[in-house]
């Protein structure tokens, strides 16, 4: 019972969340994102600003902070890649964790709008930069370790694992860009599926 209670307060808490994004992502897109607040977000959902706060530090975390959700995920699926798989592979795989949020059935009607309100709100597509760097920091971590696990450590100042990861995060910015500019036609898997395709790291120390 013991071990179990984390994991059973960290999936309330991830309902929580998840309700109060929803109601967000609602009011932002009738009335805009500036001229929603924070009291409007917690009135929807019969809270209290304070109650809100507690669950999201700042406004800007409503809309990217699904990105701190899935941060341990993402880490803990390129640690579990194939030791063997080239690096670029695993990179696209584990972008596949983002994809329900857009491709999920019912999701692209409120993933495009949204997408838009964050590259158009210089606030908000700081935050999302930012969340997108410490994804980046530490994939990089991740691929050292598992370098240095199959025997094939990297110097510290080989740039190989950021470039590489750097590379990779340039491709889901360019894939969200894309999507967006085809006006949301097909998938946003496939999106990444192209923009990764267009670029293949020379191979070296399991790089490609």
């Amino acid at each position: 019972m013991t071990d179990s209670q984390p994991g059973l307060r960290e999936r309330t808490r991830r309902a929580v969340q998840k309700e109060i994004t929803d109601a967000a992502n609602t009011l932002f897109l009738e009335r805009g994102y500036e001229e929603t607040t924070i009291g409007d977000i917690a009135a929807a959902v019969g809270m209290s600003q304070r109650s809100v706060f507690r669950y999201f530090p700042t406004k800007e975390d409503l809309v990217v902070g699904k990105f701190d959700f899935v941060a341990d995920d993402m880490l803990q699926a390129l640690r579990e890649r194939p030791a063997d798989e080239p690096v670029w592979e695993s990179m696209r795989r584990i972008f596949d964790l983002l994809v329900p949020y857009v491709d999920a059935p019912g999701r692209r009607q409120v993933a495009e709008p949204m997408q838009r309100i964050v590259f158009s709100t210089p606030t908000l597509l700081a935050s999302y930069l930012q969340k997108l760097q410490l994804l980046q920091d530490t994939a990089d971590t991740a691929l050292r370790e598992r370098a240095a696990a199959a025997g094939m450590p990297y110097h510290d100042n080989d740039p190989t694992p950021r470039a590489i990861v750097g590379a990779a995060f340039a491709c889901l910015l360019a894939a969200q860009h894309a999507w967006l500019a085809g006006g949301a036609e097909g998938t946003f898997a496939t999106a990444i599926d192209r923009a990764m395709a267009t670029i293949t790291p020379r191979s070296g120390n399991g790089a490609c």
